[in-house]
Order: structure tokens, then sequence, then C-alpha cells
């Protein structure tokens, strides 16, 4: 058993996965490159798309990756800020995601469907009602009527981390840095048993199936009770989506954005900015 991957197992075993701190993991094997799927149609108004992400599981000391899912937010007018992995001092650490009244800095990496590195281009709010962008999300017109559609151009890159060998070479934009300075709510308790639920499934590990989990997105969170997910304590099922891009269907992540968005008529009317 090499250096890297006992201090690895040391360092993921002194913090709790669980946990959702500024930072709070370090190992040394980088994360795996992100995967391409199909995000599955928005189930109700008012949901917002939080893109899938890889954590490490310091028990079977490898990544796991969290679908990502539709997620009611926690107030009107929050935004989430994906986490990322950011390489430092020489390990990577885990910078947790959060919501806020604008998007900070998620180490540039391109999760896709609005999250082009920088900022978020799939929708703004505007009086107390989010708008979501066609372009990047897939949205029912026929139950979701709030809609414009921007094209968006990205840099369809699939790695996952900040820094390092072979990282993405960013840094916070001033106002990224205004924004991580702001108040934040954690993640919803939802996100906590969705994320809880990648963790205890076998399937979702990046060994498992050479880094393609078996569940990619969801509709709703799993764990989650009736109306909002899966009941507690099940096991992680994909719900309307989840498919590898090349099975078609749905919105595929890595469509055609670009890093600056969200409201097609100017910002003067915008709730949070979300290109922060």
């Amino acid at each position: 058993m090499n250096k890297q991957f006992l201090a690895a197992v040391f360092l993921a075993v002194a913090v709790p996965v669980t946990a959702h701190a500024a930072v709070s993991v370090s190992i040394e094997i980088a994360p795996p490159p992100l995967p391409v799927y199909v995000q599955p149609v928005i189930p109700a108004p008012g949901y917002i798309w939080t893109p899938g992400y890889w954590r490490w599981n310091a028990v079977d000391a490898d990544y796991f990756w969290v679908p990502g899912t539709w997620i009611s937010p926690p107030y009107v007018g929050a935004l989430w800020t994906p986490g990322y992995w950011g390489w430092g001092n020489g390990f990577y650490a885990w910078h947790g995601g959060y919501w806020g009244a604008h998007v900070g800095f998620y180490g540039g990496v391109n999760y896709g469907f609005g999250y082009v590195g920088h900022g978020y281009a799939g929708g703004y709010w505007n009086g107390g009602v989010f708008n979501y962008n066609r372009s990047v999300n897939n949205v029912n017109t026929t139950i979701v009527h709030n809609v414009y559609n921007t094209t968006v151009v990205e840099n369809n890159t699939h790695v996952s981390y900040n820094g390092g060998q072979g990282g993405i070479a960013e840094r916070p934009s001033n106002e990224e840095r205004l924004a991580r300075a702001e108040q934040h709510t954690p993640p919803t308790g939802l996100q906590h048993q969705h994320e809880q639920q990648a963790l205890r499934s076998p399937e979702q590990r990046a060994s498992f199936n050479h880094g393609a989990p078996t569940h990619m997105a969801m509709a709703r969170p799993a764990g989650g009770q009736p109306g909002g997910g899966h009941p507690g304590g099940q096991p992680m099922h994909g719900e309307g989506g989840g498919r590898p891009a090349h099975e078609g269907g749905g919105r595929e992540m890595h469509a055609q954005q670009q890093p600056h968005g969200g409201n097609p008529h100017g910002g003067d009317h915008r709730e949070g900015n979300q290109a922060h």
C-alpha cells in the first residue's frame, strides 16, 4: 500500500464525509473526470438544478458520485454555488456548496446545465419567481411557463478539480470574492440525505464501473419523503433521467453554454445577480 493511499485514508477519516464546512476533507488522489449525462425534466416550477459531483468515501477509500438533482431552494431568491475540489498545500480539498443571494466561486469547474465555471446561466429570479433558460434546462413548458431561451457557449471540459496537475487554472473574480463573504445557507436536509444515499450505494463508486456511476442524475433527491424524493432509507434509483448522454432524451450536459448569462432582458430587475 503506497504512501499516497495511506495519507488519503488518514486525512479523509479525520473529517466526516457529511461535513459541509468551507474545507471539509483533504486527500492526495485527484477526483475522476465529470461524467456526461442527461438532465431529467424538472418536476415542478420553482426547483433549481444542482449538478452532480464527486465526494470521497473514507471507509472504501474511493470517490463516489452524488447525482445531479432538482432541488427546492430554501428561500425565494436563493441561488446554488456548487462545491468543488481544489489543490493546495499538497492535497485536494473539498469546498462545500451553499445557497446565497449570488453565485460564488466553484473552482472554474464546468458542471454543465448553466454552471459553466463562473456564475450561473440557467436562470434568474424576478418578482419572486424563478425563470428558466430552456437552452440549458430540461423544462416541460406545459407545467413551467416562466421560461426564456438564451444561447450559452461553454469550454466543454470534463476536469472536476481546480489547481494541481491537470487541474483548472481559475481564480475567484472580485465579484466571486464578495459573494463568498456574504451570508450563506448550507445544503438543505434533502441535499444531505441525497448525498448519504449516494455514499451508501456501491454502484456510485468511481471504481465500480470505470468512473461511470449507475445513477448520474435524478428528478428529485434520493432519501427524501413522499413528494420530495424517495422514502428515507431506500436505495438510490434514478427518476426520469440520469442516462448517459449518448442514449438521448432530456437535456444533455455540455449543451451550448456561455460563461455569463442569466436575465436576457438586462440586470435591472433581477433578484440576485447570478453572474457572480
